[in-house]
């Protein structure tokens, strides 16, 4: 009995290490920033390895867990909307009907499937239909994030010869604002916040007499002049009807640039001026 559990305690490691082994369908994990809302897709990666996948592999006008193995997680850590759809912060299941030429999406709130068993219609939060196309060979289903700007940002679907998308938005104005009104209120500011404020405001076209205040006092505090200060600073003049002004202090910021050798903010102030001087 006794030499019994030693060869069992001995044989324990070894049954540990042969269940780690490598999977077919890895698992994969994907996150984004949009606007101020951390997006996170969570998923089993299978590959085609030969195999004609859509219409065969993968049946067409059949769900699909988006996926192998557990379903197909989606979180967000603030409210979204998807394709039109309202989505409330929280975790979900993702999963898919794919057609010829469109696939439909649907969001479930039962994240403790595995696959589609269980799937229940009911459960949805919301569905979408997205276009689907040709794309260049994709060994292994990829997840990813592309088009990340003005709080939006397009989730692609890639495996073998078909690619899906679809597009979510994350309103950061009212955060954003809180978060610049909580800045505001501390007794230091160092001279980059007054401008990453003013930038923001400028790009929303929110708060734009503040933002003009916050520019000239970002402008006022460095001793020696930065050109990309100026170009803010430019912008919430032209913003706020100081064409005149605006035109000087973009060439100001114009010239400095092209003394650092920086031609984006040169051609950025080109474009401005032009703009203005019309």
């Amino acid at each position: 009995m006794k030499r019994s559990l030693i060869a069992l305690a001995l044989a324990a490691p070894l049954f540990a290490a042969a269940q780690d082994l490598p999977q077919p369908s890895p698992k994969g994990k994907v996150e984004q920033v949009v606007g101020l809302t951390n997006v996170s897709v969570e998923y089993s990666r299978p590959s085609a390895k030969g195999r004609a996948v859509f219409g065969e592999l993968v049946p067409f006008s059949k769900l699909w867990r988006l996926g192998a193995n557990a379903n197909t997680i989606i979180s967000f850590d603030g409210q979204v909307v998807i394709e039109g759809n309202k989505v409330e912060a929280g975790k979900y299941s993702l999963f898919v009907t794919p057609e010829q030429g469109a696939w439909i999406f649907h969001l479930n709130k039962n994240t403790e499937l595995w696959g589609t068993d269980g799937y229940k219609p009911e459960e949805n939060v919301a569905e979408w239909k997205a276009e689907s196309g040709g794309c260049e060979f994709t060994e292994t289903l990829t997840i990813g994030f592309d088009e990340v700007k003005d709080d939006k940002a397009r989730v692609e679907v890639r495996w073998e010869k078909t690619r899906a998308s679809f597009m979510i938005e994350a309103d950061a104005t009212e955060k954003a604002m809180a978060n610049i009104k909580e800045a505001m209120a501390k007794t230091e500011i160092k001279a980059g916040s007054y401008n990453r404020c003013a930038q923001y405001c400028i790009d929303k076209g929110v708060n734009l007499k503040e933002a003009l205040t916050w520019a000239e006092k970002a402008n006022s505090m460095e001793k020696e002049k930065k050109y990309w200060m100026l170009h803010t600073l430019a912008l919430a003049q032209g913003a706020n009807g100081m064409t005149k002004e605006a035109i000087a202090t973009a060439n100001e910021s114009m010239a400095l640039a092209e003394k650092e050798g920086d031609n984006s903010y040169v051609l950025k102030n080109k474009a401005k001026i032009s703009e203005w001087s019309k």
